[in-house]
């Protein structure tokens, strides 16, 4: 078993707010490098970086459609060549187009399956690289409670989301000789800005009775991206108040 070597840069997807905000925040506090990567939320990615800078860490923010597989490889070159060897990805970006399975057209159906799943699954395939040559890599991806339970109205995301977790063990599975680590957290409501729609009523489905926080979140990511989780891989830890119990 081998440690985090101090070089070490990892990626956050989504990571202009919300959970990704707050992982980049944890793990920065852990001593990462952190690549925070966003779509449309420059203003937020500049402002975070320069926080973590400002407090002696090491962080650049980085814009990259994950859709599309050129700006995945630039986004992974601008963060080795910024910060160093990147032996960490957090898998965060998510997107949401919810209807009822009959009326979710082709369009919504592909740019969430595209967004949740396929660009988790190309990041971590070029992840794998590195890690691989180094023996040591952490990959933690942010699936939902709502992968393994059914939610009306969400069958593209659910698709997506149990699609992500049956890869974190697949993957897992296949490096865990390497000093490779993969495994997923599976948010419940979480009080984001993707939330935000949601009804209130649907707090009285969780046992805990209030949503959760994006630091309860980026606590575990944090743990399963350090030293201390060498032994943990190919599992879900669900963030849920209960929702999966």
């Amino acid at each position: 078993m081998s440690g985090r070597p101090d070089n070490a840069a990892i990626i956050v997807t989504g990571a202009a707010r919300g959970i990704g905000a707050a992982s980049v925040q944890e793990l920065a506090a852990d001593g990462w490098a952190v690549a925070v990567l966003h779509r449309n939320g420059r203003g937020d990615a500049e402002t975070l970086a320069q926080q973590i800078v400002d407090a002696g860490g090491r962080a650049i923010p980085i814009r990259a459609d994950l859709r599309e597989p050129a700006e995945v490889e630039q986004a992974f070159e601008a963060a080795q060549q910024e910060l160093g060897p990147v032996l960490g990805l957090v898998n965060n970006a998510g997107v949401r187009a919810d209807n009822l399975a009959l009326s979710i057209s082709d369009e919504d159906w592909q740019l969430v399956l595209d967004t949740n799943l396929s660009a988790a699954f190309r990041l971590t395939r070029r992840a794998m690289r590195g890690m691989l040559r180094a023996r040591f890599g952490r990959i933690v991806n942010v699936a939902s409670v709502v992968g393994p339970r059914a939610n009306p109205g969400q069958a593209n995301y659910a698709a997506s989301k149990a699609g992500l977790i049956g890869m974190t063990k697949t993957v897992a599975a296949e490096v865990a000789r390497k000093g490779v680590t993969v495994n997923a957290v599976a948010p419940g409501f979480i009080a984001t800005e993707m939330t935000k729609d949601v009804p209130p009523e649907v707090l009285e489905a969780v046992p805990a009775r209030r949503a959760g926080q994006p630091q309860e979140v980026a606590a575990c990511v944090r743990f399963l991206a350090s030293d201390a989780a060498a032994y943990v891989t190919g599992t879900t830890l669900y963030v849920d108040g209960g929702m999966s119990a």
